[in-house]
């Protein structure tokens, strides 16, 4: 690499402002009263001050065991839940910050994938609707466009236009996580939260869903935060890697530096669990 080269890259890293950008992080839970009177027993970190850095088109994979926090953050970065202390930037913007109106237009570029195929999805509304639901509340979309919008986006993760009639527990679980998918691709987001998303999935299927995350990600732009507990997984979609445990980030780095050089303890147990890569 060039003396010139290596100063623009330099500089690239140090004036490129990052997509989304998390500092000093934390949610704490109370664990409740105690059984034997005397206030609460105590609270669980969940998540305990995490900073993080997401680049526009990149996938971070955040891999640990459940109940490492990684949902967690994953809702707190959406404003799902509320975190206690720290901040969180997205595109420039304090979403902590931010007024009910300026978080209802973020929302539109901030979307999620929910884990379960089987309980995020409605069961009394058609697929035509549920999927329409984020084009009525943001765009007021008229039926005979919001109709070709909905069959475009179930195109989009291999679905026939035809779904859109039908129910969800009319599909398979993979079919069903195709349908989560569409459902956060209607806005046209910039960013999407993928919360395990093919954990509740057998093997191949879960293959499949990833494989279609990565090509829609290369045709849209799209900038994921990939939450995982498997590293096979993550290490087959990321751009990065970030290693949480009892909601904490042990250890981050590019895919290549931590599948094949990992620094911390918990990192190579991790590894060691799950050696074989998803293809």
């Amino acid at each position: 690499m060039s003396p010139v080269y290596r100063w623009l890259a330099f500089a690239a890293s140090i004036f490129i402002v990052p997509l989304l950008e998390i500092h000093n992080l934390t949610k704490i839970f109370p664990l409740g009263e105690s059984i034997f009177g005397g206030g609460a027993r105590g609270e669980i970190r969940a998540v305990n001050d995490v900073s993080l850095d997401i680049q526009s088109g990149e996938t971070l994979g955040l891999v640990g065991e459940s109940g490492s926090g990684k949902s967690t953050l994953g809702r707190l970065v959406l404003r799902l839940i509320e975190p206690d202390s720290g901040s969180i930037r997205f595109d420039g913007h304090d979403l902590l910050g931010a007024a009910h109106s300026e978080l209802r237009h973020l929302r539109r570029d901030m979307q999620i994938i929910f884990q379960d195929p089987f309980g995020s999805l409605d069961p009394r509304m058609r697929v035509e609707d549920v999927i329409a639901e984020p084009l009525i509340i943001h765009e007021g979309m008229r039926p005979e466009t919001r109709r070709l919008r909905v069959a475009e986006l179930l195109r989009a993760v291999g679905l026939d236009g035809s779904a859109m009639h039908r129910f969800p527990h009319e599909f398979s679980g993979g079919q069903r996580q195709r349908i989560g998918i569409a459902r956060a691709l209607a806005l046209r987001p910039k960013f999407i939260v993928a919360d395990e998303p093919v954990s509740a999935l057998d093997v191949s299927v879960g293959s499949q869903i990833v494989n279609l995350l990565a090509h829609l990600q290369r045709q849209l732009g799209l900038t994921y935060l990939f939450i995982s507990h498997s590293m096979p997984v993550v290490r087959y979609l990321a751009t990065r890697i970030a290693v949480m445990s009892r909601g904490r980030i042990v250890e981050t780095g590019s895919t290549e530096q931590i599948t094949q050089h990992p620094q911390d303890a918990y990192t190579r147990s991790l590894l060691e669990a799950t050696p074989e890569v998803v293809t």
